[in-house]
């Protein structure tokens, strides 16, 4: 059995930046990452390689590329967790055992869970984002979208019901795709179908969303369930919920772009670590288990009650490695994220809103300006400074943002 004194489950946004943060603290711990892919994504690109601003290749680099230098990269997959005895089996059949543990595996989108949509995935006008294989294919189906009457010309987003990563990002390429149809004076009808109540979960921003909506002429539904892509017909179908009834409801649509409902991935919802939600148990200010003090988790897998977003990793990771170092060192975790989340709200070609917003719902802006404008700033910032902050700043362990609670205690506790 192989021992590492710090084990984190997940190479993605979460696991780098909490390895590379470790490794800048104290160099000498002995940290390894277990992932099986060779490829890392920076997924928050994505709206853009389907708006066609970005390439598919820009948002790709080599996992092994960004392993920080001195972790251990295991290229396996995690089959099973058994944190009382501080160990894990691997998909490889190996069993490792740790000191600590962090969990940041990420989610899994569960396409399967709207009937039809596996096979309708691609092609026929049916599109999306979130899959790294045909998120291409979004900016080819609106670049050919010809409008027309009735359903021949309805562009269809959907958005499904919470938690699921980058929560604005299906109402962006919803924008975008408004945006370039108007400019090329297209008869189209955008419809915007969402699973959720209203149009965005903080209001101060939702307020002008909502205006955005109506000077776009954006036909937005509310509390309409995807949960069947008819391909043959060009049709997608709804539950419709009103007050404690629902009825079914469908359009025909000529492009129809799906976000998956999501999930935690089955190991780990089906593992000790899980709350009822199968997303990880852990303290919202502190990070750590509610269970085991020794293990910890961040990112889309945690059961933070935020938006799961890159942005929200940036302001989890120091807390979380702050806390970590706090329990080797047996002093109590004083570090607290105050669930600091953003999503640049992508409004058009040119224009996007900075929401930055903490666990109260309150803005908590980085930019000295009004931040529920559309600006054309907050485009620059999510097209070129971003991205680049990511892969220069944030996957490295430069980037701190260590946020403190006023009057915090950690009710962890701390092992001897």
């Amino acid at each position: 059995m192989v021992h590492h004194q710090i084990l984190i489950v997940g190479g993605g946004a979460a696991g780098i930046t909490v390895a590379a943060q470790l490794k800048r603290a104290r160099p000498s711990l002995d940290v390894a990452i277990l992932e099986p892919c060779s490829d890392h994504y920076y997924q928050p690109g994505w709206t853009l390689v389907g708006a066609g601003v970005f390439s598919f290749e820009e948002t790709r680099r080599a996992e092994g590329d960004l392993i920080p230098a001195g972790v251990h990269w295991i290229r396996d997959a995690v089959a099973g967790f058994d944190p009382l005895h501080n160990r894990l089996s691997t998909a490889g059949g190996a069993t490792l055992s740790y000191g600590v543990l962090v969990v940041a595996t990420g989610l899994k989108l569960c396409w399967d869970k709207v009937k039809g949509l596996p096979e309708a995935l691609g092609r026929g006008g049916v599109c999306s984002n979130y899959s790294k294989d045909h998120a291409a294919y979004t900016w080819e189906t609106i670049r050919a979208f010809k409008g027309g009457q009735a359903g021949v010309g309805q562009a269809v987003f959907t958005c499904p019901s919470m938690p699921i990563k980058c929560p604005g990002a299906p109402q962006k390429i919803a924008y975008l795709a408004a945006d370039l149809f108007a400019k090329k004076r297209l008869q189209a009808r955008v419809i915007y179908a969402t699973a959720t109540p209203g149009i965005f979960g903080v209001p101060i921003y939702a307020a002008p969303l909502r205006e955005l909506v109506a000077r776009k002429g954006i036909d937005a539904r509310y509390n309409h369930v995807l949960t069947e892509v008819r391909a043959a017909s060009q049709e997608a179908v709804f539950r419709v919920s009103e007050g404690e009834s629902s009825r079914e409801e469908v359009v025909p649509y000529a492009m129809l772009h799906v976000t998956p409902p999501m999930a935690a991935p089955d190991v780990v919802a089906a593992s000790p670590l899980a709350a009822p939600s199968g997303f990880v148990e852990v303290d919202k200010f502190s990070l750590q288990h509610l269970r085991h003090p020794n293990v910890f988790s961040l990112g889309d897998v945690s059961g933070l009650p935020n938006s799961k977003t890159a942005a929200a990793v940036r302001g989890q990771a120091p807390v979380l490695v702050a806390n970590l170092l706090a329990l080797l060192d047996g002093q109590s975790l004083a570090a607290a994220y105050d669930g600091y989340s953003c999503c640049p709200l992508i409004t058009g070609y040119g224009t996007a809103i900075m929401a930055e917003f903490n666990y109260d719902q309150q803005p908590v802006p980085s930019f000295p300006l009004d931040p529920t404008k559309e600006r054309w700033s907050m485009w620059w910032v999510k097209r070129r400074l971003l991205p680049s902050l990511y892969w220069n700043r944030m996957l490295t362990g430069a980037q701190h943002e260590r946020r403190f609670m006023p009057g915090f205690k950690s009710n962890s506790r701390v092992r001897p």
